[in-house]
Parts: C-alpha cells; sequence; structure tokens
C-alpha cells in the first residue's frame, strides 16, 4: 500500500508522515530530505544550477542514502550523515529552486517509485501523489495557513538556540510557497483524489489520528 502526502514547506509532513508510517509499519520516505541533500551538495560546490552540463555532471557524484537508527532518520550524502545540515532555511530555499530542475527530478524519481513498488510506503513532498505515485491508495493534501507554518519553524529554531525573526521566516515560507506552486515541472498542487487536512488548529496528534482513520478505510 502506497500513502502520498502533499503539502507546502512548515506543513509538518514530516513529523506528521514519520509518525503515522510508525503506527501503521510502513516505511516512511522522505523525499524533501531527498530534495535538500542535492541542494547541500550544490551549495557546498558552488555549482552553477543554470548551467546544464555542469549541473549534470554535479549530480553524478551524488549518492543519497536513508537509514534509521533508533527510529531516527539519518540521510547520508556520499557517505557523510547530513540530517542537522539540510535543515537550514538557506538548504530550503536551495531545495525548492533545484526541485523544479528536470535532471534533479530524473535524479531522484525512478529511485522514489522503486522503493514504493517494493514496500507499504507513507512518503511526503511536493509532487507524490500527482506525479510520482499516482496511483496511490490513499492521498492527502496536507496545509495550514503561512501564519502557523512560520510560528512552528520560528519555535523549532529557538529551540535549537538560535536567534530567528519571525517576520523573515514568513516572508520566507510565502517565497517558498510561491516557487513550489508555479514551477513549471510537477508544481505543488491538490490531487483530484487527494483527502484535504488543514492542521492549522489541529495538533500533531489529531492529524496522526485522522491519517490512521483514513489509511483503514482503504486498507
Amino acid at each position: 500500500m502506497n500513502i502520498a502526502i502533499d503539502g507546502p514547506a512548515g506543513a509538518g509532513k514530516s513529523t506528521i508522515a514519520r509518525l503515522a508510517a510508525q503506527r501503521l509499519n510502513f516505511l516512511y520516505v522522505d523525499t524533501g530530505a531527498m530534495y535538500r541533500a542535492i541542494a547541500l551538495y550544490l551549495l557546498d560546490a558552488k555549482t552553477d544550477i543554470e548551467d546544464e552540463k555542469k549541473l549534470k555532471n554535479a549530480l553524478d557524484h551524488i549518492r543519497i542514502n536513508i537509514a534509521y537508527e533508533k527510529d531516527v532518520q539519518h540521510v547520508f550524502l556520499n557517505l557523510q550523515d547530513v540530517s542537522a545540515e539540510i535543515r537550514s532555511e538557506k538548504v530550503g530555499n536551495m531545495a525548492s529552486k533545484t526541485a523544479a530542475l528536470p535532471l534533479v527530478r530524473e535524479k531522484l524519481l525512478d529511485l522514489q517509485r522503486d522503493i514504493a513498488a517494493k514496500n507499504d510506503v507513507l512518503m511526503d513532498g511536493r509532487d507524490i501523489g500527482t506525479n510520482i505515485l499516482p496511483d496511490a491508495e490513499l492521498k492527502i493534501y496536507l496545509t495550514a495557513s503561512s501564519e502557523v507554518r512560520a510560528k512552528r519553524r520560528y519555535d523549532e529554531l529557538k529551540q535549537m538556540g538560535g536567534r530567528p525573526k519571525l517576520d523573515v521566516i514568513k516572508e520566507d515560507i510565502e517565497k517558498r510557497d510561491y516557487q513550489d506552486m508555479h514551477r513549471e515541472i510537477a508544481p505543488l498542487k491538490q490531487a483530484e483524489d487527494a483527502v484535504l487536512i488543514d492542521s492549522s488548529d489541529m495538533t500533531i496528534e489529531e492529524v496522526v489520528t485522522r491519517i490512521l482513520e483514513l489509511a483503514k478505510e482503504r486498507m
């Protein structure tokens, strides 16, 4: 069985998808982390992403693996654990830009579909239900207001010891929303057969419970 969860940045997809997958005993595939890992590599290598030849050469040198240790996801970029580095705003913004590039999408598309064909998976991202897993048995579009998403990110960064600015985070989120929804290739949108869940006034547990209810209906 395949479950696809799509939605904008900061909607809580990763946290909620991971919890739901654990309770369903499904494999959780964090596609966003994969795109962020690629973005990190391209940033560190100072790759000109508008130069197709240089971009292809850079992508040929990227290897991404996802592993779980005590139910905690670790993302490895060329055998190096980059789980913390890929969560920065800078990497997130770069991922939003590069995820629209055909070469980047091709790099990950076959890998993601192959994983889904061999396992019961819960996969989250921007175009899982519309493009990567169009035949998924359950599709969910998870969203929340930009104000709520910005405040959640602000609180998260504060807990990590940072000194974030709420207005800057909100501006970044809205800019990323626009980029994701207006890119030419596989833009972010709700699939016609997806269930809309607005988590603005919901707790994480309430959202997870709703997903489990929907999954059991489709099994």
